[in-house]
């Protein structure tokens, strides 16, 4: 019998009630990973800034990537280690640069990963926030050329076979964003921009790529959510980027050259669980065209109200994360979910 396949999907920087903050989802994620063979899900679910979870049959895909192999273009192949290449943005001032150069070092010690030497870029990356008015989050890079020739360097130098990216993000955020976002409420500010970020480095290097925003710790606040506290223990995120990518599939590109028999392409997908009203996105819409189940999470809210039904697309439709446990623990066995109800209809005779 063949692994059973799940893909988990949270879209970053739409406000998700649960996957909308500081690794909120990762509950979600590991409950998910103990009724299938194998866990599909990127860095906005995986994510906890120091906070992480290491689980052997999940893969970290990175967003684009996961896009890319929704549409059968890529395929991924799992592996045992990579090798994790640095990138740090020249605009980050040296005290937090060193913050983030000691928690690199940490990892290498304390968790054995493997990180080459690191690059600065040639300039600083400039990265600007911004706000749809859907309120979801997006942003703009400066010099996005000075990310790519670092991420060059680190993989024709250093033979990187991931890159952690660490861009200095603006300390002077909306007052009113930033406070709901630390009570729970809100959108987070940086996702988007965060997005745009990784998705350039996989797009051009076609490897595993992750982000961490550089901040100014944050004074203290009493009232700041469970949801959202990972986020404001110590001076950096990168901890659970560089755990993530330390095993994170690479991209198979070219299916006749590079096939394995590990490998994983998404026609082996049983199953893909996302928010309700977030289902206008590419990995969507592609499984969309496929035998491919899609659960939809209602309690899930996000800001951007795309549900499925005006795009045509067949869900099974749950209330929440545990219902859709339920689901997966269901289809997994080959049993009909409505043989676990009181009642069933007999059969009809069709005309």
């Amino acid at each position: 019998m063949r692994p059973y396949t799940v893909v988990l999907i949270i879209p970053t920087g739409i406000g998700a009630a649960i996957g909308g903050y500081a690794g909120d989802a990762l509950p979600v994620a590991i409950a998910i990973s103990q009724v299938c063979d194998r866990l599909i899900t990127h860095p906005n679910v995986l994510n906890g800034a120091q906070m992480y979870w290491s689980m052997n049959n999940t893969l970290y895909v990175e967003g684009y990537g996961l896009d890319r192999f929704a549409d059968s273009s890529w395929g991924l192949q799992p592996v045992h280690q990579n090798r994790v290449g640095l990138l740090i943005d020249q605009g980050i001032e040296p005290e937090l640069r060193l913050r983030h150069l000691q928690a690199a070092d940490a990892a290498r010690a304390t968790l054995g990963l493997d990180l080459t030497d690191y690059v600065v870029t040639d300039a600083p990356v400039e990265v600007k926030l911004n706000t749809s008015a859907s309120g979801a989050s997006w942003g703009t890079i400066g010099n996005p050329g000075s990310l790519l020739r670092g991420a060059e360097t680190l993989i024709q130098q250093a033979s990187a076979e991931a890159i952690a990216v660490v861009t200095r993000f603006p300390d002077e955020l909306d007052r009113n964003t930033l406070a709901n976002y630390r009570q729970g409420t809100g959108v987070d500010p940086l996702a988007g921009a965060e997005a745009v970020i990784s998705h350039l480095i996989v797009r051009n290097w076609q490897i595993p790529a992750a982000h961490a925003p550089a901040l100014m710790p944050l004074e203290v606040d009493p009232q700041v959510s469970p949801r959202s506290a990972a986020e404001e223990l110590g001076y950096t995120f990168l901890p659970c980027v560089l755990v993530g990518l330390s095993r994170a599939p690479q991209f198979i590109t070219e299916p006749n050259k590079n096939f394995t028999n590990s490998a994983i392409w998404a026609k082996e997908v049983d199953a893909v669980v996302v928010p309700a009203t977030a289902c206008g996105g590419s990995a969507i819409l592609s499984f969309s065209q496929t035998k491919t189940k899609i659960i939809v999470v209602e309690e899930n809210n996000t800001q951007m109200e795309v549900p499925p039904e005006p795009l045509g697309i067949k869900t099974i439709k749950v209330n929440s994360y545990l219902e859709a446990l339920g689901v997966l623990v269901t289809h997994r066995a080959g049993i009909s979910a409505n043989a676990l109800r009181p009642s069933i209809l007999s059969l009809r005779c069709l005309a």
